[in-house]
């Protein structure tokens, strides 16, 4: 039997006192949350409030119950006395570990991923990738489409490599980085404006990686990959630790193909600030793509461009 919302209504109100307590539906039943921190559910009807040392001390008789297969949890029966839940809650809240923050590098570092539309200069530190090289017209090109397989099947490995119980020291969690690319041809200057045929790009997919990732630690994620995915030329992929340096950056919205005119202005702004494009063979024509091109209309797509500069002579 399912809990009624009235129910599990009225055991909020009846703990109102202890804060701000919420509930959310949860596999059918509910999940109770005071100052959003998850403290006890609701199942058939009944409360149900996470086992702490301090709800062991105000509770030596409680009821110990499994609400649900695989769980055990205090079955509070009284819901009369609100100064007992009061106390209860508060106390078991306090010994609840807070939720360790994910960390999510484009909301945390917004001036390396999240620059207006309008240019500017940008010192990118030193940062942890896995990188692909390969040719081709990324739209049709077989290669570039393996190459972004590999680089999301190791990063994935990574992510989850703490559900397999081998995290890597110093593990914490996090979202996967966006993926980035940079771009040149062969023996020709390559700016990002004049680009009359992409079959002829050469490239580098690449996606960063938590500050815990190593060398070990990739090929670590290599070998996970392999059994999964042994299809996958693994040798393509590589773990680098790369330092940008001075760049200047913009925000481009809309289709790739319009990027010109964003990297023109990108460009103006350079020269204006008395400093050189310094795209050459160690430093390329750098793009983050902030937004899924299967999901998002042309004129919604957001994507970071970024080139190397130094100064003038």
């Amino acid at each position: 039997m399912a809990s009624s919302l009235e129910y599990v209504r009225f055991v909020c109100d009846q703990l109102a006192g202890a804060g701000d307590i919420t509930y959310k539906k949860m596999f059918g039943e509910y999940g109770l949350y005071c100052d959003g921190k998850f403290f006890a559910t609701v199942e058939d009807d009944q409360l149900y409030v996470k086992i702490t040392k301090a709800g062991e001390a105000l509770m030596p008789d409680a009821v110990i119950a499994e609400p649900h297969e695989g769980a055990r949890a205090y079955l509070i029966e009284d819901l009369d006395d609100r100064e007992f839940l009061r106390e209860l809650t508060v106390k078991t809240c306090a010994q609840l570990a807070d939720k360790p923050k994910k960390v999510d590098y484009k909301k945390d570092y917004k001036d390396l991923y999240m620059p207006k539309t309008k240019p500017a200069l940008i010192q990118v530190p030193k940062m942890n990738f896995i990188m692909v090289d390969g040719a081709g017209d990324p739209n049709t090109s077989e290669e570039y489409k393996q190459a972004l397989e590999l680089l999301y099947g190791l990063s994935y490995s990574i992510k989850m490599s703490k559900m397999g119980g081998n995290a890597p020291e110093g593990y914490f969690e996090y979202v996967v980085p966006p993926l980035e690319g940079l771009w040149w041809t062969e023996g020709l200057p390559f700016d990002g404006v004049n680009v009359k045929d992409k079959s002829k790009f050469l490239w580098t997919s690449m996606i960063r990686q938590p500050e815990f990732v190593s060398e070990d630690v990739f090929e670590q994620a290599k070998a996970e990959l392999a059994k999964k995915k042994p299809h996958l030329d693994l040798s393509r992929a590589r773990f680098a630790v790369w330092e940008e340096g001075l760049c200047a950056q913009v925000m481009h919205k809309g289709p790739y193909d319009d990027e010109p005119a964003t990297i023109e202005k990108l460009d103006s702004f350079i020269e204006d600030s008395g400093l050189v494009c310094d795209i050459s063979e160690k430093r390329q024509h750098h793009e983050i793509y902030l937004s899924d091109p299967r999901k998002a209309a042309p004129e919604k797509l957001k994507t970071v461009i970024r080139h190397p500069v130094r100064k003038g002579e």
